[in-house]
């Protein structure tokens, strides 16, 4: 009888872990297209999401025009993110991927430390000289780090705090997929110190190691974003 239950507990256990990997990802698509809409007069529900009727569905809804566009980058960071996700292009709905450009100015543009929480991200470098990175997980927190050239690639792995900065003295442009139709991206800088409502400087003050008076002239200093 311990046994028996002893086995039930273990794939009952083994079932739980099923269900919180698959529901970490996006949904794999059950069928051709589930064009995303916000009117739920004009949809129906496939696959768990809303969809524009396919009889409705056309060109447009898996089109978007510009990212040959270089970006006004004169912000405090030198950076501008280009989505292409779900929400520009509502096809994306169950595709499990986007897209972005990102521009950097010269002389240090910094795509700042940031995570996305959905998504693993592969960039790839068309202009410039970048230096790239990520840190792994506790307790080692090692950071992996390369300086990137035209036609480069590397990949960012789901969750990991992660960055770009321009080393060079021109601008650079590159592409980066990510596998969500809607990564996310936590920047970590604003997250912790431009949070609406602030977080209690006698925290940050702790955790890291600083004076209070430091900590508030941070939390004054952020709150902009870049994408």
């Amino acid at each position: 009888m311990k046994v028996h239950c002893s086995f039930l507990a273990v794939f009952a256990l083994l079932a739980l872990a099923s269900i919180l990997v698959t529901s970490a990802y996006d949904p794999s698509p059950l069928q051709d297209t589930c064009v995303a809409i916000n009117d739920p007069k004009t949809g129906i529900f496939v696959n768990g999401k809303l969809c524009k009727d396919p009889k409705f569905v056309t060109a447009d809804d898996f089109f978007y025009s510009g990212l040959n566009i270089p970006r006004d980058t004169s912000n405090p960071v030198g950076s501008v993110v280009t989505p292409v996700n779900v929400d520009q292009i509502p096809g994306l709905n169950t595709m499990g991927i986007s897209l972005v450009r990102i521009d950097y100015a010269p002389y240090g543009g910094l795509n700042a430390p940031h995570t996305h929480p959905r998504t693993t991200e592969i960039l790839i470098v068309l202009e410039g000289t970048l230096y790239v990175g990520f840190v792994t997980s506790n307790p080692d927190n090692r950071l992996i780090s390369k300086v990137l050239y035209p036609g480069d690639v590397f990949v960012f792995p789901i969750g990991l705090i992660h960055f770009q900065q321009n080393v060079g003295k021109t601008n650079v442009v590159a592409f980066a997929g990510l596998s969500s139709q809607n990564p996310g991206v936590i920047t970590i800088a604003n997250a912790v110190f431009g949070s609406n409502p602030p977080i209690n400087p006698d925290v940050l003050t702790r955790a890291f190691q600083l004076d209070n008076n430091v900590v508030k002239y941070l939390q004054s200093r952020f709150g902009w974003k870049n994408n």
